[in-house]
């Protein structure tokens, strides 16, 4: 058994088992992008492809923290069952449009180079997307949440040094301001992404 498959074996036991162990942040980023891997390469209609990226992303990205990070200060003057209605929409809406983007490459390889400790909460993991003969090399930074060792989570990627959730927190402010911080609206937008 070669090691790459000994380190997904090892991520799906801890996943679907809750095997009572840590697992480091890199050996967790690069298991996950190999899964993502596998099935971006395997013979699957699109929607297939769609709806296993998903599964996923529920189970290595902490959503719930994206989404209200995301929406910034005004998630404290929303009350309690627009809360529960908004980590809803963002949850569909972040799982459409992750996968549906990620759907369109074809076995993306992605190589883990190192990571940084910030405190015990968080540690960057640093990956490159390899280029082809169709796109460049892409720097990729993973921020990951590691409170729980034995379940670390995905809570933003640094593409190329720009953050995709500060990216995401700053639509939703302009949104909210440019509709006199109306929450609904917003809901609206998210709503009618996650349909289309």
């Amino acid at each position: 058994m070669n090691f790459k498959k000994f380190l997904i074996i090892i991520f799906i036991l801890n996943i679907n088992y809750n095997v009572a162990y840590s697992i480091q942040p890199d050996v967790f980023v690069q298991s996950t992008v190999n899964r993502a891997s596998q099935i971006l390469s395997e013979n699957l209609t699109k929607n297939e492809k769609i709806n296993r990226l998903k599964t996923i992303a529920k189970e290595t990205v902490d959503i719930k923290a994206v989404g209200y990070y995301s929406l910034g200060p005004a998630r404290k003057n929303l009350n309690e069952n627009q809360k529960q209605k908004y980590s809803e929409l963002f949850e569909e809406y972040f799982l459409k449009s992750f996968s549906s983007r990620l759907a369109e490459y074809t076995n993306p390889e992605i190589q883990v180079n190192g990571k940084e400790v910030l405190n015990k909460n968080y540690t960057i993991v640093n990956s490159v997307l390899i280029a082809t003969s169709e796109r460049p090399e892409v720097k990729i930074d993973w921020r990951i949440y590691t409170k729980n060792s034995e379940n670390p989570l995905i809570r933003d990627l640094i593409i190329e040094g720009l953050s995709l959730a500060r990216t995401q927190k700053e639509e939703f402010a302009s949104i909210l301001n440019s509709n006199d911080k109306d929450i609904n609206v917003l809901f609206d937008i998210l709503e009618k992404f996650s349909n289309n």
